[in-house]
């Protein structure tokens, strides 16, 4: 019988908790990975109507884009807003998961699906997410004799060293020659104390996990013919990943002029309007045609200065302050709101897809009570 533990699985397989932004709250938040999941109801806000639904659906778990519990919560009682939520889907055994930015961020996510509707071009994050495998977080560097080399590449392969995807032992050779004096406290593994001696060496690097270090130190020691081993650590920074991470930049195949492209927005969400400012600049002047767009889902505010910067001439997301869209106007950069919710919710069924591909023999819902809170009359 599948599990909550599976469904949370599946989805981090496509959207891992660490694309999340650390001010998040992401991943199981009520119930237990134990309890089983035959059924699952997906929604962007899990709101009183929406709990009621899941229950007499009689689903096992929410998946819900928004995260149901954000701020913490001082009450968990049958009155008390969010509080109130928890406590009735605990008591009903539904358990409840929010993806929320990791989602976003991911390959396929939400962004990526926003700019599928405004055509072909070009795609990468507004401000790519930055990663690290744990088994390459840092860098060994020794230098030892020609004939010593394998015996210490294996010793540390031992202990975590040199793992890089799917392939171990890997390290990187350069030959060369080494010096040392030893003192006449020295007992040298070559040589001669009190004497310059010069020695064919290798310098031997290897990628480790940081929680490593220390055996992998020891292991070093142990393993080497000096008395002192030559040793350097070397931290090795997260590397950009152009497709992950937050917002999206499109630069059009083709571009197209603003009123086109308002109304490929509004048929790829199924909405009857959105909010558009023109950005005409200092001047004023017509809007050309726009080849250069930036999307964020939901709330985009704190994107629009990384848009401008990279030259974006539409910045397109659910809603954002006043003074932000003004700003944007004045560097010449039109805007398009579409509601918060609007630019998340028509993912929900790419998203059933992606998870029954993962899960199957679960029946997956979408739900009929969740909606944009705001109406234009």
């Amino acid at each position: 019988m599948p599990t909550v533990g599976d469904i949370c699985a599946a989805i981090e397989s496509f959207a891992p908790a660490s694309f999340a932004e650390e001010w998040d709250n992401v991943g199981l938040l009520v119930g237990s990975t134990s309890w089983a999941a035959e059924r699952i109801l997906l929604t962007i806000d899990l709101t009183d109507a929406v709990l009621a639904e899941a229950i007499a659906q009689r689903v096992g778990l929410v998946i819900a884009y928004h995260p149901l519990i954000f701020k913490p919560i001082v009450r968990v009682t049958d009155s008390a807003g969010k509080g109130r939520i928890v406590l009735g889907a605990a008591r009903a055994g539904i358990a409840v998961h929010s993806p929320h930015t990791a989602l976003d961020a991911s390959a396929g996510g939400i962004n990526d699906w926003l700019a599928e509707g405004l055509g072909t071009g070009d795609v990468r994050a507004l401000t790519p997410h930055e990663a690290l495998p744990k088994s390459e977080e840092c860098k060994l560097v020794t230098y030892c004799p020609v004939d010593a080399v394998d015996r210490v590449r294996r010793a540390l392969s031992t202990v975590g060293a040199g793992k890089i995807g799917n392939y171990e032992l890997c390290s990187f050779e350069i030959h060369g020659e080494g010096t040392f004096l030893g003192n006449e406290e020295s007992s040298p593994a070559l040589g001669r104390r009190g004497v310059l001696e010069r020695v064919r060496e290798v310098r031997l690097e290897m990628v480790c996990p940081r929680d490593a270090l220390g055996l992998a130190v020891t292991t070093l020691r142990q393993f080497h013919p000096y008395e002192e081993p030559p040793l350097e650590i070397h931290q090795l920074r997260p590397r950009p990943q152009r497709t992950i991470g937050l917002g999206r930049r499109l630069t059009l195949d083709r571009p197209a002029p603003l009123a086109e492209l308002v109304e490929r927005i509004k048929g790829h969400l199924g909405i009857p309007a959105v909010v558009v400012a023109e950005g005409g600049g200092a001047g004023g002047g017509a809007v050309g045609p726009i080849g250069i767009v930036g999307i964020c889902a939901g709330s985009g505010g704190s994107l629009l200065d990384e848009a401008l910067a990279q030259g974006c001439q539409l910045f397109y997301t659910g809603e954002m302050g006043h003074h932000d869209v003004l700003k944007a106007q004045e560097r010449g950069c039109s805007v398009v709101l579409a509601g918060h919710t609007n630019t998340e919710r028509g993912f929900l069924p790419r998203l059933r897809d992606r998870l029954a591909e993962r899960c199957p023999g679960v029946e997956i819902l979408i739900s009929r009570e969740d909606r944009e809170p705001l109406a234009v009359r």
